[in-house]
């Protein structure tokens, strides 16, 4: 009877693993090898080439800064906000903790409209920032501001709950000894949740790699000004350039898949260690 058991428990496990393994590959490797295969048919000087043009290089400048800026900014709010959400008790509280979500729920092309009617030539402060020289809509401030709206849950997410977990005694502790509440931060609560802000900042800087909707709508997509790695792959895919579509796009998804490997591979080496 309990061989029977075990030989059904041993079937179903299998049975669920090939499921979950058939699922991923093909949603991920099949695409992936679908990619790779038109890319391998064709020349590797071609494929070289695509990617020397000042275009492609502009691009993924452009996706570079904006990353970086979006990353640091998503880092620093996202901190603050868990800290506050953790921390504070204010009327409102699960209102907040609930709009922080929403870049989830809103489709980045909305999310770029939106942007477009505040901070666009006729919207609500478009017109006066204009006014003082500060162009958002159709350059790279508008970019930046919505990637950053895009990612923003990412820091936030992951550091709350760890926030949570590991509870506020060390800090009072190290303030009820002289520390500074500045102090009692920095020197023992980020210790505590770096893991939580380091797979945050992870998920957004890879978020930030691959956002297209929001984007396309407030960057206008003026090749060799506000075109992003993203943009740049639809406009070629668009001109019928697939050799420089097909390598710019895996160039994005192999950063991608290197980055979250390698913050899985630091985790896994932590717990190890």
């Amino acid at each position: 009877m309990n061989m029977t058991l075990r030989k059904s428990h041993n079937s179903g496990r299998w049975i669920l693993t090939a499921i979950a393994v058939s699922w991923f590959m093909i949603l991920i490797l099949v695409p992936v090898g679908g990619l790779l295969q038109k890319l391998l048919t064709q020349p590797f000087a071609e494929i070289y080439r695509s990617l020397q043009t000042a275009t492609a290089a502009r691009a993924f400048l452009l996706t570079a800064k904006v990353t970086f800026l979006t990353v640091i900014i998503n880092m620093v709010m996202g901190i603050l906000m868990a800290k506050v959400i953790v921390t504070q008790k204010f009327k409102g509280k699960l209102f907040i903790e609930g709009l922080i979500d929403l870049p989830f729920a809103i489709s980045p092309v909305v999310v770029g409209f939106m942007l477009v009617i505040l901070f666009g030539p006729y919207g609500w402060l478009g017109g006066w920032l204009e006014s003082v020289g500060v162009k958002v809509i159709y350059a790279t401030p508008g970019i930046v501001i919505a990637t950053v709206f895009v990612t923003l849950p990412f820091v936030a997410k992951e550091v709350i709950p760890v926030y949570q977990q590991a509870g506020l005694q060390g800090e009072e502790a190290a303030q009820v000894l002289g520390a500074s509440q500045w102090q009692a931060f920095w020197w023992v609560t980020l210790p505590t949740i770096k893991w939580g802000v380091i797979y945050g900042v992870t998920l957004a800087l890879a978020r930030s790699l691959g956002e297209f909707g929001a984007v396309l709508v407030v960057s206008g997509s003026i090749i060799n000004q506000t075109e992003t790695a993203t943009l740049f792959i639809h406009q070629q895919f668009t001109d019928f350039n697939y050799t420089s579509a097909y390598t710019a796009s895996l160039v994005i998804a192999a950063i991608a898949f290197i980055i979250l490997i390698g913050i899985e591979w630091l985790a896994k080496s932590k717990k190890e260690a």
